[in-house]
């Protein structure tokens, strides 16, 4: 079986060690050195001020929200994976959708401003597939009608913009750190925060907004990573190297093999990728469904990332159609993609496409 993804485990004897000294210090979650120590490389790694790890990346959005004290509506995008959207409505936030740029598949900031009431009080976007948005142009707005910015960068572990890491912008940007992610912590995520208080107070709300023994200010949860979960972590980044090279190999071929059968995503000529996904688009839904059906076939099952599109939720209110995000969630498919596969598979996956087309 060929799934889109293949989660990555690193030496198993470099984990046991780590594994050793969990057990050493009997110390396995509530900020343990391991964590701390992987908040630092991370640090290191991305070239960013804070790194507040917690247990997963819808967390990590909702620690944002909370973070930032917002209230009222949050403009975001359609095309994204669920939690983007449910950790808005989950924490009380009113999510109104601007469509994306058909190319980009970023959210256009030419259909934010129109959108924007006195009830606003955030614009959450998503650098989709960890191709950045517009952040020139997301920030201009921003800071033009007092908004804050968060980026949902659960895709962009590793890619940067103008020769800084992407998660370096905005007010906050949040990571996943899922097992199907190139670099992981089995779960887990992340907050990217430049403001020090900020940073502070993230971190009393993913303990349950504690502040010390005899102080318990905020409105928190209980959102800490464990010690185990950045045993690993600390591994997988000892790796990235191997990772990526592998990840590009397969990406750049597909990229050879497929051009003129498929369409790609446009990507920002000023970044560089990371190789986390392999998108393509087809020229109808039909057209989808029979390629993914004649993989299916063969124990091949890529992902129709991001399906359906977000503004079709059931549980959304007020209703709204965004019907570039519709269109573009029917005939996108993530092709499989991880460091394990082989020459052998990728070239029946690109067979089984061509024929199929």
């Amino acid at each position: 079986m060929i799934n889109v993804t293949s989660t990555h485990l690193p030496n198993i004897k470099k984990y046991q060690k780590y594994v050793e000294q969990i057990f050493a210090s009997k110390k396995v979650t509530n900020y343990g050195p391991l964590v701390r120590e992987l908040e630092e490389k991370l640090r290191d790694y991305l070239g960013v001020k804070n790194v507040v790890l917690v247990a997963n990346g819808t967390v990590a959005l909702e620690i944002a929200y909370r973070t930032l004290d917002l209230k009222g509506f949050a403009i975001t995008t359609p095309f994204s994976f669920v939690a983007t959207t449910s950790s808005l409505v989950t924490n009380g936030l009113l999510p109104i959708f601007a469509d994306i740029d058909p190319k980009t598949l970023n959210i256009n900031p030419q259909n934010i401003e129109e959108l924007i009431s006195p009830n606003t009080s955030a614009i959450v976007a998503t650098h989709v597939f960890g191709n950045p948005c517009d952040i020139e142009a997301m920030e201009a707005i921003a800071k033009k009608h007092k908004l804050k910015l968060i980026y949902d960068g659960a895709h962009t572990f590793g890619a940067t913009y103008k020769g800084e890491n992407i998660a370096s912008y905005g007010d906050i940007t949040t990571l996943s750190f899922h097992a199907t992610k190139l670099f992981h912590t089995i779960e887990g995520g992340a907050l990217i925060i430049n403001d020090d208080a900020l940073a502070q107070k993230a971190r009393y709300l993913i303990n349950f907004g504690i502040e010390n023994t005899e102080s318990i200010p905020h409105l928190g949860t209980n959102a800490k990573m464990n010690e185990f979960e950045a045993a690993m972590g600390l591994c997988v980044l000892d790796e990235l190297g191997t990772i990526f090279d592998a990840r590009k190999k397969v990406y750049e071929r597909y990229l050879q093999e497929l051009e003129g059968f498929v369409e790609f995503q446009l990507r920002d000529k000023e970044t560089t990728p990371n190789y986390n996904y392999m998108p393509v688009l087809f020229e109808s839904e039909e057209q989808l469904l029979r390629v993914q059906k004649a993989l299916n076939k063969e124990d091949i099952f890529p992902r129709r990332y991001f399906y359906p599109s977000l503004d079709t939720l059931s549980y959304i209110e007020p209703k709204q159609c965004m019907p570039i995000s519709r269109d573009i969630s029917r005939r996108i498919l993530c092709l499989p993609i991880y460091v394990e596969l082989s020459l052998e598979m990728q070239t029946q996956i690109i067979e089984i496409v061509k024929d199929n087309i």
